[in-house]
């Protein structure tokens, strides 16, 4: 099974708990804090394997969930960081934050790496809160919850060249006398239901990678038929080879079948016209496809040449291939456009998030709700079970602007506030 778009749940390693510890040995006078900080959570990290050719290994585990960092210990010993969790993943996979639509990474290489969620840092130890007023401190960090998120993994093949038209056309026929891939060829249509790749060798000695797509058909763009699926796939290709049923032997006309096709193509992604296009008219060992060739030619208005072939028979294929290869020499790569886009949406909802550091709306039952990245995370990281945090939780509140906030909106002595899915009384 071809599996080529997965979502997926990815969390980075929390990090390890900072330790409340003193050094008590014989003839060190006056010990001291000496509780360690905890090791840093790992990171989920996708990396490009060239062996792998789809997404089926996702279908089948959705979770990522990367170790925790280990906790900080006595005598000042640091909790070990935990090592990254490394997903492969095949060449070509776009990777997209489910919520926001970002694109978090474009994998096209070998070896090529991205960090997908990001661990947390450990908590710190109680002697790092030493200070002179404070000498011998009771207070540490709890780990830092790591990041997590929903992400959309799409694999869009990495083809200089991509086969398209009608069903039963002749385009798998085509792939298979020009390289050595096998795809399935029969009488009927959409034989063709995934994405097939050859390595294809000019005579001369130059070669690049072609992929037969499945069938589109009018409406493609909108999921009509197979084509919606692979769509995604022309969008790396560096030249779209048309293949077009010159015979017209199921009884469209060629043209017209030529249009639609560019239409679509155009509704799913308008740069794709900006690809440099070869048409393959294609079945020329039929009767009428003479007569409609030249009808064809009459007709077209774009500036595409136009090589007549029979893959059945191979007339024409050498000439084919020559013109293929020219064009790959002079085509450019075409990344993907969604990267310019997010980047810069990426940069405004950072600078959004940074200024504003909190939330406060109001339940129906009265209950003030304080909400935000910042406060949250502070709040995970405050082990409550030491009075010492708690103040310390406090004071970054009020320093936060969070008790001046809340009178704001009129909370008063005795009130609730809920942070997360916890409640606190608000003291004036």
């Amino acid at each position: 099974m071809f599996v080529d778009q997965v979502k997926i749940y990815t969390k980075g390693g929390d990090g390890g708990n900072g330790m409340v510890a003193f050094r008590r040995e014989k003839y060190v006078p006056k010990g001291g804090p000496a509780g360690g900080d905890g090791g840093h959570g790992a990171d989920v990290v996708f990396e490009v394997d060239e062996g792998l050719r789809t997404l089926m290994d996702f279908r089948y585990q959705r979770h990522f969930k990367a170790p925790r960092g280990e906790h900080g210990m006595s005598k000042n010993q640091h909790g070990r960081n935990a090592e990254d969790m490394v997903v492969k993943v095949p060449p070509g996979t776009v990777v997209k934050d489910d919520d926001t639509g970002e694109t978090i990474a474009d994998l096209t290489q070998h070896g090529q790496r991205a960090v997908i969620t990001r661990g947390g840092r450990g908590g710190r130890g109680n002697s790092r809160f030493a200070t002179p007023a404070n000498p011998a401190p009771e207070l540490s960090e709890k780990g830092e919850p790591g990041q997590e998120r929903y992400i959309i993994m799409e694999l869009k093949l990495l083809a200089d060249v991509g086969l398209v038209g009608f069903p039963s056309v002749g385009k798998s026929t085509l792939l298979s006398v020009v390289s050595a891939a096998k795809p399935k060829i029969a009488s009927y249509h959409f034989t063709t239901i995934v994405p097939n790749l050859g390595m294809v060798e000019t005579a001369d000695g130059r070669s690049f990678v072609m992929a037969d797509l499945p069938g589109l058909i009018e409406g493609a763009h909108e999921g009509v038929g197979l084509g919606h699926q692979f769509l995604r796939h022309i969008e790396r290709t560096r030249v779209i080879v048309h293949v077009i049923d010159m015979s017209g032997m199921e009884g469209r006309d060629p043209y017209e079948d030529y249009l639609t096709i560019n239409e679509e193509l155009k509704q799913y992604n308008l740069r794709l016209t900006e690809r440099p296009q070869i048409i393959v008219a294609n079945k020329m060992d039929m009767p009428e496809a003479e007569e409609n060739l030249k009808i064809f030619k009459e007709k077209l208005q774009d500036d595409y040449p136009v090589f007549p072939i029979s893959a059945f028979t191979q007339q024409g294929l050498k000439e084919l291939l020559f013109a293929v290869a020219d064009k790959l020499e002079t085509a450019e790569e075409f990344p993907i456009q969604e990267e310019v886009e997010t980047g810069v949406h990426r940069v405004v909802y950072r600078h959004e998030e940074d200024q504003r550091d909190f939330e406060i709306t109001r339940d129906p039952d009265g209950t003030f709700v304080v909400s935000g990245a910042k406060i949250e995370r502070l709040f995970k990281m405050t082990d409550f079970s030491r009075e010492d945090s708690v103040r310390r939780f406090a004071r970054q509140l009020r320093s936060y602007g969070v008790d001046d906030a809340l009178r704001e909106r009129g909370a008063e002595n005795g009130d609730t506030i809920r942070l997360l899915k916890y409640e606190f009384e608000f003291v004036d």
